[in-house]
């Protein structure tokens, strides 16, 4: 499967989409966007740049792209006018995903951004509005994407523990899955599963810190947020759990006959979720960065109304997942499935809590 042109977010504002479904996603952010303010305030205090290039990798298309970017922009015109005494820079905003992302729904929402823009300029004594130029970068950024030095900021939430490509060395000399029992690595996985996702993921990382490095201006800095685990444990009631609990609900509707046992064999997720070990050792051996913060939380479970918790996770998952789902077992399984994962969600809660680990990682290029 070629995730590049399969991957994306559910798009549009329905009730199954993205847009709709990414609370927990915001909620994570909001919880350390004071670390992440202050991190673009240092590299505008130490850079003065006259334009600060600022991108989002992995933007989506919710709304919480352009509110990460409102919250950037009033952080740095406020340090202007209270430390500069000065107008704000020009601001170069770049929104990546992959080109499967729906970049139309972000477009759909720029003239409600600069209206909201025009009216900030209104506020501040008639200074008028910032000089702010968005666009989109459709690619993967496991690779280059921008001229050399000229970023200043990289934001990065929930995107980093989506791999490439599913790893090359979860199968056999004649393409058979050597995971039959699991969809990510479990109980039941051989230890060459554990191995083929770490290399994976260490070949990933470590490609995308080369070419930020190559992007970014001396002194600039990133700020990722990514799933991950506690220890060097694989199996765990964090994230991984959540691959177990959606590879029994796929189980389930085999004995339903909507799902063959041959399509679930070769089904696996391009996914890790690392260790803060694999994160300090991957970022030593790059050299690029020096690392500023490498924290470990989780987020506080709450749901909405009329609404279980099993459910909220089942509707957030189905959001992330659903085209490749849809594209390996076909459209017709999709509704039936995450329902199930939802029920199964919400049985686990009640035998024991689930607690998926978030990292915050913040680096500096020297």
């Amino acid at each position: 499967m070629d995730v590049e042109k399969v991957f994306h977010m559910t798009g549009g504002v329905g009730e199954t989409s993205y847009s709709k479904n990414s609370s927990l996603q915001k909620k994570a952010s909001d919880m350390v966007k004071h670390i992440t303010l202050e991190t673009v305030e240092e590299v505008y205090l130490a850079t003065k740049p006259k334009s600060i290039g600022i991108a989002d990798l992995g933007c989506s298309s919710g709304p919480n792209t352009l509110s990460n970017i409102k919250d950037i922009l009033d952080k740095i015109e406020g340090t202007s006018r209270n430390i500069f005494q000065q107008s704000a820079p020009e601001f170069r905003v770049f929104l990546n995903d992959l080109p499967t992302n729906d970049f139309n729904a972000i477009f759909q929402a720029l003239p409600e951004f600069h209206h909201w823009l025009k009216q900030k300029g209104n506020d501040h004594e008639n200074k008028g509005t910032s000089k702010i130029y968005v666009a989109a970068y459709p690619g993967s950024f496991y690779g280059r994407l921008f001229p050399d030095n000229c970023l200043h900021f990289i934001y990065s939430s929930y995107s980093l523990h989506w791999l490439s490509r599913v790893p090359r060395g979860l199968y056999d000399e004649q393409g058979n899955s050597l995971n039959k029992n699991s969809i990510y690595i479990s109980e039941h996985s051989p230890s060459e599963v554990s191995k083929a996702y770490l290399d994976q993921f260490k070949e990933d990382f470590s490609l995308f810190l080369q070419s930020r490095s190559d992007e970014l201006v001396n002194g600039g800095k990133m700020v990722l947020i990514l799933l991950g685990r506690e220890g060097f444990n694989h199996v765990d009631r964090g994230n991984s759990f959540f691959w177990k609990i959606l590879y029994q609900a796929l189980q389930n509707l085999i004995s339903k006959g909507d799902v063959e046992k041959e399509k679930l064999d070769s089904y696996e997720v391009h996914f890790y979720a690392p260790c803060k070990e694999e994160i300090e050792e991957i970022t030593r051996k790059n050299g690029c960065f020096e690392v500023e913060r490498l924290e470990m939380f989780e987020i506080e479970k709450t749901i909405g109304k009329g609404m279980s918790y099993g459910t909220m996770v089942a509707m957030t998952v189905r959001s992330i997942q659903e085209s490749m789902v849809a594209h390996h077992f076909g459209e017709a399984i999709v509704e039936g499935l995450f329902k199930e994962y939802g029920r199964l969600v919400d049985e686990e809660m009640a035998k024991e809590d689930i607690r998926p680990i978030t990292f915050l990682l913040v680096l500096r290029k020297p």
